[in-house]
């Protein structure tokens, strides 16, 4: 039996976004304020959500998993940091299983694990689980959701 194709975000789903901060100077908060995702390099600077690894794991045994996130067009650096950060975190279950793209709609699936409505999401075909909402506020119940939904 084929399994069912579930794509995850990565920034604030999989990776702690705010993780990152902790290692910028005072200048170059100001001085990127309001678009820190261009902060170069700041991508590998993070550290997982709780729970987001073994999560990961745990779900790559039961879905044809896909991680699906967009990384900033003014910060070159964002492409290759999340490709290390995937296999520095995740290792061989993510082998080649990162898609960058600004148009996740494109994709094709049954779920997507995402914390916005922004890049595509809200068009997304499948069933959107929006990540850290009252439904979805942690691993935990994404788990206890789609293990049910196999």
């Amino acid at each position: 039996m084929k399994k069912k194709v579930l794509y995850i975000d990565m920034d604030n789903v999989l990776v702690d976004f705010e993780s990152s901060f902790v290692h910028l100077s005072s200048q170059t908060l100001s001085e990127y304020e309001g678009r820190l995702d261009e902060v170069p390099n700041i991508f590998s600077m993070m550290q997982a959500m709780p729970d987001a690894i073994a999560s990961f794991h745990s779900l790559s045994a039961l879905f044809d998993t896909y991680l699906l996130s967009t990384a900033p067009w003014q910060n070159a650096s964002a492409w290759s940091d999340k490709l290390n950060w995937v296999k520095q975190h995740l290792g061989e279950a993510a082998n080649r299983r990162l898609i960058l793209s600004h148009h996740k709609n494109l994709n094709v699936g049954h779920f997507l694990i995402d914390d916005r409505l922004k890049n595509g999401t809200d068009r997304f075909q499948g069933e959107h689980l929006h990540f850290g909402t009252d439904q979805f506020p942690d691993w935990a119940s994404v788990l206890c959701y789609l293990r049910r939904n196999v």
